[in-house]
């Protein structure tokens, strides 16, 4: 069978690879407690434990009882309204309903923005390291990704300058997150207002992913990049601080004149996202819910302040402390020459999973490592303990 040839440019998505090999010890007799095993501990994967909040769950068990018919491709008017509300209460920000496209994950909402926006022949700058999904989205467009290298003295973010000097005839914008996936790290404000203008005076499209926007943790950090005009193209999603991981519901921010080209492909790729999971997401905005997701942010920054401290004892650096998202993103050169094998072996001397760093980019990924803090304290803690043992 001959398969299409951009396959050849998207590699595996090797933070599941690795979720595999963790599974496979976790079925084994390392974690068999009747041969005196343990059970594994996963910090690997980016998934709140907190799950949906109870009036979202209790919302879905009404709604499965009547009928779920499709809705509009852009999604639920109701919803979309309840969004525009929530910007204008959360970041003081007027956003039009109109604006807003209800997608099936901020995954479809990226694919749906870089297949509208980006061609063959054209070229998007990142940063590395970066959300593996983020780069492939624009190869699946048959755009090139540009990698820029980043720095902890960045706080592994691009600045205006980097943007300048790496912008070519065939540059047609930037994709960025923030803050990002796997650094946890936000671009400050006014960095931010450097790129989108330089950008727009180029005559390109600023895109930012702002999917773990809601966890900031510090007041600096915590503004949309909507605020720096209608003409950004912010993706977000209901998965991180609204718990809703496997109901697979986003949206997306668009400048007016994109929404029709959105409508256009979303009616022709998946119809509408899942009725079901849009009517129980109308309880995220009630006030008892909205409290609930801030009580879990706070839960958060808990865990980022025991953590980070703990591994930069136990000699896994991490050089810029999150201030979202709940990653930490360590240097284990200290303690082997390769990530991906220093992350095999954990799962096999410590039965803790991690990930290692070839998933997020090409500037020394065996370097980095990534942990996910949104397991419970208590998770951490162990793990901790576990690591310790193990490196010591």
């Amino acid at each position: 069978m001959k398969l299409a040839g951009r396959l050849d440019r998207i590699e595996p998505f090797y933070v599941m690879e690795l979720a595999k090999a963790a599974a496979r010890v976790a079925a084994g007799p390392l974690c068999d407690p009747v041969q005196g095993g343990r059970r594994m501990i996963r910090l690997n994967i980016g998934e709140p434990d907190f799950g949906a909040a109870p009036a979202v769950r209790e919302a879905a068990a009404r709604i499965a009882q009547g009928p779920t018919p499709y809705t509009d491709a852009l999604g639920l008017p109701a919803l979309r309204e309840a969004i525009s509300r929530w910007y204008l209460q959360r970041f003081g920000l007027i956003v039009s309903p109109e604006r807003i496209a209800i997608t099936a994950g901020a995954s479809a909402g990226l694919q749906l923005a870089c297949l509208a926006l980006f061609e063959q022949g054209d070229e998007v700058l990142m940063p590395d390291p970066c959300y593996p999904c983020n780069r492939h989205f624009v190869t699946a467009a048959d755009a090139t990704p540009r990698l820029l290298p980043t720095t902890a003295a960045g706080r592994f973010q691009l600045d205006a300058a980097q943007v300048r000097d790496a912008w070519a005839p065939a540059t047609r914008g930037v994709l960025l997150a923030s803050p990002s996936n796997p650094t946890g790290t936000s671009i400050a404000p006014e960095v931010l207002a450097d790129i989108a203008g330089f950008v727009r005076e180029r005559g390109g499209i600023t895109v930012v992913d702002e999917i773990y926007l809601p966890l900031s943790y510090e007041e600096h950090f915590g503004h949309t990049a909507l605020a720096l005009g209608d003409d950004i193209v912010s993706v977000n999603s209901f998965s991180k601080y609204f718990g809703m991981t496997g109901w697979r519901l986003g949206w997306l921010v668009l400048p007016p004149a994109l929404v029709p080209a959105i409508e256009r492909l979303a009616q022709n790729l998946y119809i509408c996202p899942s009725t079901l999971s849009q009517m129980a997401a109308l309880a995220c905005f009630e006030p008892d819910s909205i409290v609930e997701f801030e009580r879990r942010r706070a839960v958060l920054k808990q865990r980022r302040d025991y953590i980070v401290p703990a591994l930069n004892e136990l000699g896994l650096t991490v050089p810029v402390a999150p201030d979202g998202a709940f990653y930490a993103w360590m240097d284990v050169s200290r303690h082997h020459a390769d990530s991906w094998t220093f992350a095999h072996e954990l799962l096999q001397q410590a039965q803790v999973a991690l990930t290692p760093g070839r998933d997020f980019g090409l500037a020394d990924p065996q370097r980095w490592m990534r942990l996910s803090f949104a397991s419970s304290i208590d998770d951490l803690r162990e793990a901790v303990a576990r690591l310790r043992e193990v490196l010591s």
